[in-house]
């Protein structure tokens, strides 16, 4: 049963909860007034070497409470990135670490930061999700074993710093208390649907945004300092420089267009390392199941809070790693599995608005109480909690919350996905020409019309549908989140089926099937779709996207092309939202062969695709009948 909750009550009621500190929710304190607070309330120790079983050390920097006894269990922050900037300020961006450091030590926690091996003043060499299995384990071992340790750890984060937790979960680390990864889809390897490997791939294409990030952070090439080098000097010298790389600055709205992929890198003078090995793996290469991805195959062993986002990179892999846990971990584990997935862009969760606006789609005061539905948990796992406080989150507290947009308004749920939703099967249907805005293409109830009915596009990869906000983050600059699409919607090549006006409101919360049925002269070539909410004066906000790369239409584990004449099934990867379409909106569904540079491009030749720069033009058709019934199943609430 789904319930739903009064925006208004939750923030009264978490408002009343906050404690009466200077931290709250991030955007309500400045940097400087937190780090003020931070430095009278910790003793902090810089600079310390930890070990690793091969004798590789990591820089650590602890947060241990002044003014209160411990022992303490440690909240972990471990990341990629350059942690000396909780020292810094950047009023657009207030700092994540700065805040969860001073809401850890007044919640009488330590917190605990660590740079991955072969980053900034770590030593080794970096491979991606910095070894969460062996260097994410010894360093848990450390930390409960520190004098100050009540011996339970729990692990924080968003994005490159939740990304690690799900391998180290796998490894039932006996310390490890809980974990709350935020945003944390590029560490999921293999899960279900999925096969996207840590966001690098979608439907068989690559996902854009990888570039970009590899661009600043597979610096491999790096000064270090020497290993004997003494604690002291090394606090004195990081307060010199901190070994952080100052990358060219980069058009990127340029720099996405250029071929082959694979001489991405190079061509803007990139640093050399994983990124030119990862575009030329299929996407069932033997090389994704090595290292510090999580796969569906995998135990998990540690409770948990997930934090995910409608207009994140990744909700739908959280999405599904979520079910896998709650449906094959270990029953005691399966049970502690809690999730909040909230109308935001990419780890910004903590740093609320009122309004918060995403893209152009204005979401209200979401605001819910974050930080106390963060350390309730962490609290339950890691300290000593009477035996009412435990019953009361283990049978009171709702397993899951999520936002409805549309309505805009927090719910609550006993599981996901929905319990009591129904599917609602919408049919594409056209005369043929629903190519455009303006076109005659629709969504109805029942598959209609003969055999020979298609609607036609012609997809040139030099001329691709271009990108106009979306579900992904760190593009190079790429407007993200929901706009309105009729710019992209007026091209030709993008077809356009739109429902009647509701009568009444449709509630849709969960995964969306889609199942075209397509043709085309190319031997390979790319099929997208997109789920649009069209308002009543005609504004189309995009909800969700996403691709298949036709070559995989029988599995990622294999390839197999078409031929001319020939029509194919495809289903696309399910896309994932929770959204009301209110009476007098209309449903619309987008389907092209390009969504770029969110996407990479199909250069239609049947070829690696990575290692090219010559496209061709693919004439692509959808067929709609009741012999060829493309349509888009909807996860309806009654």
């Amino acid at each position: 049963m789904v319930y739903r909750v009064s925006v208004w009550l939750v923030v009264v009621c978490s408002l009343f909860l906050i404690p009466g500190s200077v931290t709250g929710q991030i955007h309500r304190v400045t940097d400087e007034v937190r780090r003020a607070d931070l430095e009278s309330k910790a003793r902090v120790e810089q600079m310390v070497m930890v070990p690793m079983r091969d004798g590789i050390r990591l820089v650590t920097e602890l947060y241990i409470p002044k003014d209160l006894d411990g022992p303490f269990p440690a909240i972990f922050w471990r990341t990629p990135y350059n942690f000396s900037r909780l020292r810094g300020s950047n009023p657009s961006r207030p700092n994540a670490m700065l805040k969860y450091a001073l809401d850890a030590i007044e919640r009488g926690y330590v917190f605990v930061v660590q740079n991955e091996r072969g980053k900034f003043f770590s030593e080794g060499e970096w491979e991606i999700l910095g070894f969460p299995r062996t260097d994410g384990y010894d360093a848990l071992t450390w930390i409960a074993e520190q004098p100050w340790s009540n011996g339970k750890v729990a692990t924080l984060g968003c994005s490159s710093t939740a990304e690690w937790q799900m391998g180290l979960a796998a490894m039932d680390h006996p310390a490890h208390a809980a974990a709350i990864p935020m945003a944390g889809g590029a560490g999921i390897g293999r899960m279900g649907p999925f096969y996207e490997h840590g966001n690098f791939y979608r439907g068989g294409a690559m996902q854009m945004p990888m570039a970009s990030w590899l661009y600043g952070n597979q610096n491999v090439q790096r000064p270090v300092l020497p290993e004997d080098l003494s604690r002291e000097d090394r606090i004195r010298l990081a307060k010199y420089f901190d070994l952080a790389p100052r990358m060219p600055k980069v058009n990127w709205d340029e720099t996405l267009w250029h071929l082959p992929i694979l001489d991405f890198m190079k061509h803007i003078g990139g640093p050399p390392g994983v990124f030119s090995d990862m575009v030329q793996r299929h996407p069932d290469h033997e090389d994704w199941y090595q290292g510090g991805l999580y796969h569906d195959d995998e135990p998990f062993h540690v409770p948990a809070l997930w934090v995910n986002s409608w207009f994140d990179l990744s909700v739908g892999p959280n999405l599904a790693l979520y079910e896998h846990v709650r449906t094959k971990g270990e029953p005691e584990i399966r049970d502690h599995q809690y999730m909040v997935i909230g109308p935001t862009l990419h780890c910004a969760m903590y740093r609320l608005k009122d309004p918060t606006v995403v893209g152009e789609m204005n979401m209200g005061d979401v605001e819910f109480g974050f930080d106390d539905i963060v350390f309730d948990f962490l609290d339950r796992f890691t300290k000593s909690v009477s035996t009412e406080q435990a019953s009361a989150y283990d049978h009171g507290e709702p397993r899951v919350r999520y936002f409805a947009m549309g309505t805009n308004e927090w719910r609550e749920s006993t599981d996901w996905p929905l319990p009591g939703t129904e599917s609602q099967t919408f049919y594409l249907g056209s005369g043929g020409r629903a190519n455009g805005l303006h076109g005659d293409g629709v969504l109805i109830a029942d598959p209609s019309g003969d055999d020979a009915e298609l609607d036609r596009f012609v997809y040139d990869p030099m001329v691709p549908v271009p990108t106009r906000g979306g579900n992904f983050c760190c593009l190079g600059g790429e407007p993200e989140g929901s706009y309105d699409q009729r710019s992209v919607e007026a091209r030709q090549d993008v077809l356009v089926f739109t429902s009647d006006e509701l009568k009444e409101p449709l509630d849709a919360a969960g995964s969306i099937r889609v199942i075209l049925y397509v043709s085309s002269d190319a031997k390979d070539t790319d099929f997208t779709v997109k789920l649009v909410d069209v308002y009543p004066d005609g504004r189309a906000f995009n909800l969700d996207d996403s691709i298949l790369r036709a070559r995989y239409r029988e599995g990622f584990d294999k390839k197999v092309f078409m031929e001319e004449g020939e029509v194919y099934e495809l289903e696309i990867g399910p896309l994932s939202t929770a959204n009301v379409f209110q009476a007098g909106h209309r449903i619309r569904l987008e389907v092209s062969s390009s969504n770029f540079p969110r996407y990479e491009r199909n250069l239609n030749t049947g070829g690696n695709n990575y290692d090219e720069s010559e496209g061709v033009k693919a004439h692509n058709a959808i067929h709609h009948s009741e012999q060829y019934p493309s349509r888009i199943v909807l996860p309806v609430l009654r």
